[in-house]
């Protein structure tokens, strides 16, 4: 039997746990050094190290800078991405999806998505048609990306957030809770606000 990890044993990670009880998936243990030694949902949690070479992951972190970090270092342990639909989730026709992919409960990706590595797409959030999310792009609860958007690599948008047709978040950005995004949004940047708006002085 091939084992499986959950990367993160917070809040992410039982919600993880929850699609794993969804989906039949047994769960191996949590991988967590900030948790070693702890029981989590009746799963034990171990050290990174503690996984075993060959077993499928997922990393159940919303931080996608700290997704990045616990990916690398699992792969680097000879651990393979797997993948987390939950089975109320709409998946469109021509979606294509990567490695270490998290998909919550009643979520919808429309037709033609082309989803990234060690993307999560939170529950009640929707993913437009002809979309595109680079890897570790974090789509949180109840978000509504349209079609034709672009997340860069490691862009947030927010609980509640809405992009519009054709707009681009760059790289590492982030769109703050319940903000609408109307036009691009510049790397590495905050927005906040209907229509969004960057918020000075903050940036990663």
């Amino acid at each position: 039997m091939t084992h499986f990890y959950i990367a993160g044993a917070g809040g992410a990670g039982r919600e993880a746990l929850d699609i794993c009880v969804a989906l039949g998936q047994e769960v191996t243990a949590f991988a967590d050094d900030m948790a070693a030694g702890r029981i989590v949902r009746g799963h034990v949690v171990c050290l990174p190290e503690d996984t075993e070479a060959g077993s499928l992951y997922v990393v159940a972190i919303a931080d996608p800078d700290a997704r990045v970090k616990v990916s690398r270092l699992l792969e680097d342990l000879a651990l393979r991405p797997g993948r987390l639909i939950h089975p109320s989730a709409v998946i469109g026709p021509c979606v294509i999806v990567g490695d270490g992919l998290i998909v919550h409960a009643h979520t919808t990706i429309s037709s033609g998505a082309v989803i990234g590595d060690h993307c999560q797409v939170h529950y009640n959030a929707s993913v437009g048609h002809d979309t595109e999310l680079e890897d570790f792009v974090t789509v949180l609860p109840g978000a509504n990306v349209a079609g034709n958007v672009r997340l860069e690599t490691g862009a947030t948008v927010g609980s509640g957030a809405v992009v519009l047709q054709g707009r681009t978040v760059g790289a590492g950005a982030t769109v703050g809770a319940g903000a609408v995004v109307t036009r691009d949004v510049v790397p590495g940047t905050v927005v906040v606000g209907s229509p969004a708006a960057q918020l000075l002085g903050a940036g990663r």
